[in-house]
Order: structure tokens, then sequence, then C-alpha cells
């Protein structure tokens, strides 16, 4: 779920696919492949009652692949043809794998642990409710983001500078840079999971219940990505310094969205397979200790990630200040370089001074 995380929290990215001619366009994106889920799922039922985890994920998983192809190709206002030319296999393939099979499955998962451990309504024991909802659920939120990130790549086709896209390169590449201060947040943050997962587990059937687990990591999960958002970004002084200087407001902010929303899904993702594909009768200190140390340091690790990125958007993106503009001297050799502004807008700092545009 990075790519979501990397559409909402960098604001450039952001502002792009929530323009409001683009949230139009993206309801409709989003109704259709509900009502074929719909459809689909109704047509299935007729020859299987879906009682079988495997085979609702799989069918979740071919249809939000479809989807996924569909709406990318909508966001990017282009044929399938010339998809395949501009943008290649390797892209189209984490866009339908990813983005499409693995991420619709995910959700499903998600679907089915949170009327479990929310509202006591267990899959296993009654199948077509919570079948359905997966399943529209799963496909209505793969044609969102897909969607969202072809009209990215038709900006960045465009021309437009796109320095983050979300597919995760600029991810693998910061972990080559910087593996030491990455593996020790992310093993930090997953070790006090671990360690508190393992102690509730201790304390007797209380602490193991699925409620109480989840409650617990995603409150913790959510709490360790705040300063691991903040010393990526680097700041003077570290992320205790970058913490003061930030208001309560905007600290709770980020601590409830992304923070804590996201541990909390990937809490229930987790659970989910767990609960649903291995189907233990008990789940013992172990495995509740495992969720743990995954979601706290996935949520470490994406945390850094996306303050190192939110930093450097920052600083490639400033603003050429108006009143320097009014410098003849300057504005004569934005002129020259093709960057100066002629409708009125300030160009940015990367582009002002000659900035290679290199999209990562």
């Amino acid at each position: 779920m990075l790519h979501r995380l990397t559409l909402r929290v960098l604001p450039r990215l952001t502002l792009a696919v929530t323009e409001e001619q683009v949230r139009k366009r993206k309801r409709l994106v989003m109704l259709v492949p509900g009502l074929v889920a719909f459809a689909v799922y109704r047509l299935v039922k007729r020859a299987d009652s879906l009682s079988n985890p495997l085979l609702l994920l799989a069918l979740s998983g071919l249809i939000s692949t479809v989807t996924a192809l569909w709406a990318y190709k909508v966001g990017r206002g282009t044929s399938v043809a010339i998809l395949w030319k501009e943008d290649g296999a390797r892209l189209l393939g984490w866009l339908t794998g990813w983005i499409g099979f693995l991420y619709g499955a995910q959700l499903s998962l998600m679907v089915l642990a949170l009327l479990k451990i929310l509202v006591g309504y267990d899959y296993l024991l009654h199948p077509d409710g919570p079948a359905m909802m997966a399943i529209i659920i799963a496909c209505t939120s793969v044609a969102r983001d897909a969607f969202e990130i072809g009209h990215v790549r038709r900006l960045q086709r465009d021309g437009q500078s796109v320095l983050t896209f979300p597919d995760g390169a600029a991810l693998r590449a910061l972990v080559r840079e910087q593996p030491g201060v990455l593996g020790r947040w992310t093993l930090l943050a997953g070790l006090g999971g671990a360690l508190l997962a393992v102690t509730l587990s201790g304390l007797g059937e209380t602490g193991r219940m699925l409620p109480v687990q989840f409650v617990a990591i995603s409150l913790l999960a959510g709490s360790v990505a705040l300063p691991a958002y903040l010393s990526g970004q680097q700041r003077p002084g570290g992320w205790g310094a970058a913490f003061g200087s930030l208001g309560w407001l905007e600290i709770f902010r980020f601590w409830w969205w992304p923070g804590l929303a996201f541990s909390a899904t990937y809490y229930l993702v987790l659970a989910g397979a767990v609960a649903f594909l291995l189907r233990p009768e008990h789940m013992s200190g172990l495995v509740h200790g495992s969720i743990g140390l995954l979601v706290a340091g996935i949520m470490a690790l994406y945390g850094y990630y996306l303050g190192f990125r939110r930093a450097l958007e920052d600083r490639i993106h400033q603003q050429v200040p108006t009143s320097l503009l009014r410098c003849p001297f300057v504005f004569g050799i934005l002129s020259k370089s093709g960057a100066a502004p002629t409708d009125g807008t300030v160009p940015p700092v990367g582009v002002a001074l000659g900035g290679s545009g290199r999209q990562n």
C-alpha cells in the first residue's frame, strides 16, 4: 500500500489527483467496476458459495487485475497498445500484478478481518455477505488507485515534473543509499511491536484477543511512524527538534492519518491472512509477535521514506520569490532558459535554475 501513502502524503501528488475534474472522473471510474464486480459475484455465487477463502481471494484478485488495467488506461487517457509501447511491460506488470491482483487480495483480507474483529461477522461462518463486500470494496479501491496512478503517469508523459512516481523505485533507491538508518528504524520499531504483542499475549486470554491486539499494535505502529517521518526529513537537530517545532494539531493529523489508519490496515491484512488462510485454533504469542513486528517495522520504514521524499520535494520545488522575479537581470536569465512565467505564475526553483527535471 506504499503507492497509496505516496499519493496522499506527498503534496504535489495529492494536489494532482484531487483536482475537482479529476475527482469527478474518479467517481465514475469507481462506480463502473463496482457494479461489474457485483454482477460477477452474483454469477459465481450460483455455481459456488465462495466459502473457500483461496477461491474468494483468487476471484477478487482477477477482477482487480482487469480493473487496474482499465482504470489506469482511463487515467492515462490512451489505448492499451500505446500503454504497452510507452510504459513498457515492467510498469504494466507492476500495475496489474501488484496494484491489481495482490493489492486486491490484500484489501479483501482487510475487509474480512475488519468484519470479524470489529463487528463479529465471521466469513467462515457466514460467507455470502463478507465475500460480496470483500470483492466490491477491493475492486472499487483498486480502480481509484489505478486511475490516480494513470493520471500521474499522464502528467509525467506530458512533461510535468513528477519527482516521486508511486511505484516504489524511490524506496528501493533509498534502501541502497541509507541501509543503516533504515535498518535501525525498521528493526527497533519491529522489535517494539513484537515485544508489545508478546507481552499482551502473556497476560492471558484477554491479551490474546484480536480486538485488544489490533488496538494496541495499531496505536504503537501509528505512533512510531511519526518520529520516523520526521527523522526522514533530516532537519537540523534531529526528529526531536522537528517534533518540538510542530503544532499539536499537525502532529495529531499525521498520527491519525496516515499513521494510525495505515497501521490498522496492515494489521487487518496480516491478521486476516492468518485467520482465514492458516486457520489456527488459537493464535499463539509467536503469531501475535510476528504480526506486531511486521506492522510496526513496515510503518517505520515507510514513515522514514515518506519524510525523506517530502523534504526532497520541498527543496526541489521551492518557489522563486516574486520580488526576485522583478529583477530584470534574473528575469532575463529565466527568459533565455525558457523558464520565465508568461501567465503570472511563479516557476519552481529547480526549473528556474536549469534543473535536470530528473524523475525517480
